[in-house]
């Protein structure tokens, strides 16, 4: 937590998008409706021509249902916000304008980008630092920037309107309850941390695939596909939670710091060929819903050869984790929805003759929205004392009470950056990602295709990808 005051109005930039209604204010009505926003004021601004009448309704049709569960102080203060928000016309990559609109809010203020990245970018460069109050924050939605250079520019430039600790890089994929379960059931366990190592994991593969297909968001989904969308964006920071050293508390310092190294000594291994895939979906079906081939999504460049499904091996170049690949995969329009990071062990060095039944390494589950915990281990089963049979044992992770953009907002406006990515972090997502994206472009790894609500393209099935042996090195590093 940082000593600055609280914020006093939330700003959302975009306010007319499908991310404000969608997300973001629902998440602030659990907040406001759990009184922990109390005095915070909502204005909205867009360019798009609103009434009064028109934002009034937006914002209370997405605090209807935060309503319902409430107390009488939480209506109150549902009842409150809706009463003092306003709405403001506004072209905010016009110089002056969103400065204007900064002078006449009650401050702290914080001001969230519900934007394309680059519209936000060119919001940005059209401020000055004196346009800025004191005690702003700027709340950036992922992903930030497009490359590793654009990201360092965009870090510079906001460097130059407020502090770094007021910069607020969300990452609504990593809620509170997800980072400390993990850190959790890592840490203060001791059966488990020894063994989390190179000597005892086969892989780790974190996987967020969809039954969603484009869902009419082909203006920004064509232009980054599923890499940079998810992979870029969230699961490299899950990744690094799987992987990182044991912080010395959970405060934001030093477990940024432990993202960080794991970060900085992550790679996708050339040649990208067998190191990457990707696919995109063709017409089918997804339970009772018939879906078109992307390709014939309206808003759709063919030509951009925009893949939906990504898989990527990722190496992290240390002591703990030498060799051992962490798989990273998003796709959309799949038939099965699975949001987990999965632990596979590496076999018994021997397993005493006389027993059977073993078939398969040992695994750990840890799901995602529900977050949920299965450990697969074998025990000798009933009849045949001698046959072993895999059971698992299962839990439920605590659950936050809040919603995913809830907690990203209580964090900004409490000014706890604990979420918020770091901007040497975000500058590493990218130069992880780079080099594939450039392969990519050049055509070195074929875009293959999928039937939608398959599992993906046939020749995946089945295809893990072998350990290499510890301290194996590529030819020519």
């Amino acid at each position: 937590m940082t000593s600055q005051p609280a914020v006093k109005t939330l700003l959302i930039l975009g306010a007319t998008g499908d991310l404000t209604g969608r997300l973001l204010l629902p998440g602030l009505a659990q907040l406001v409706a759990t009184c922990r926003a109390r005095g915070l004021k909502l204005a909205g601004a867009g360019s798009s021509p609103w009434t009064p009448g028109q934002w009034l309704d937006r914002v209370d049709t997405s605090f209807a249902d935060a309503g319902l569960r409430a107390d009488a102080a939480g209506k109150l203060e549902l009842k409150r916000v809706l009463e003092s928000t306003s709405y403001h016309q506004v072209d905010v990559t016009a110089p002056g304008l969103l400065a204007a609109l900064l002078a006449r809010l009650e401050a702290p203020v914080a001001v969230y980008f519900a934007l394309p990245p680059q519209v936000s970018q060119k919001a940005c460069e059209v401020l000055h630092p004196h346009d800025v109050p004191p005690g702003t924050r700027l709340v950036m939605e992922k992903p930030f920037g497009s490359s590793q250079e654009s990201a360092r520019q965009l870090n510079e430039l906001l460097r130059t309107l407020v502090p770094e600790d007021h910069i607020h890089r969300v990452d609504h994929f990593l809620g509170k309850a997800t980072v400390l379960n993990i850190l959790g059931l890592r840490f203060a366990n001791t059966f488990l941390e020894p063994i989390w190592n190179r000597n005892h994991i086969e892989k780790v593969e974190i996987i967020f695939d969809e039954d969603l297909a484009l869902e009419g968001r082909a203006r920004y989904y064509d232009s980054a596909g599923a890499l940079r969308d998810m992979i870029q964006s969230h699961l490299l920071q899950v990744m690094a939670l799987m992987a990182l050293e044991p912080p010395a508390s959970v405060n934001e310092r030093d477990f940024r710091e432990a993202v960080g190294t794991v970060l900085r000594a992550s790679s996708i291994k050339p040649p990208y060929r067998m190191s990457t895939r990707r696919a995109r979906y063709t017409a089918g079906s997804i339970g009772a819903r018939r879906v078109p081939s992307y390709a014939d999504e309206p808003g759709v460049d063919p030509s951009r050869n925009t893949e939906t499904l990504a898989e990527v091996e990722v190496h992290v170049d240390n002591w703990r984790w030498q060799g051992v690949p962490f798989i990273l995969r998003s796709g959309k329009a799949l038939g099965t929805k699975r949001k987990e990071a999965l632990v596979t062990f590496l076999p018994v060095p021997h397993l005493p003759q006389g027993f059977t039944g073993v078939d398969s390494p040992n695994q750990l589950r840890i799901g995602f929205g529900p977050d949920t915990l299965e450990f697969d281990v074998d025990v000798n089963g009933p009849g045949n004392i001698f046959s072993l049979d895999r059971v698992t044992l299962e839990a439920e992770l605590n659950a936050s009470d809040l919603l995913p953009y809830g907690e990203v907002l209580e964090g900004v406006l409490t000014g706890d950056p604990l979420l918020s990515v770091r901007s040497d972090t975000a500058e590493e997502c990218w130069r992880i990602v780079e080099p594939v994206l450039e392969a990519w472009e050049r055509g070195e790894v074929p875009l293959e295709e999928y039937d939608a609500g398959s599992s993906g393209p046939a020749s995946w099935a089945g295809s893990a990808r072998p350990r290499q042996p510890h301290g194996a090195v590529e030819a020519g590093q």
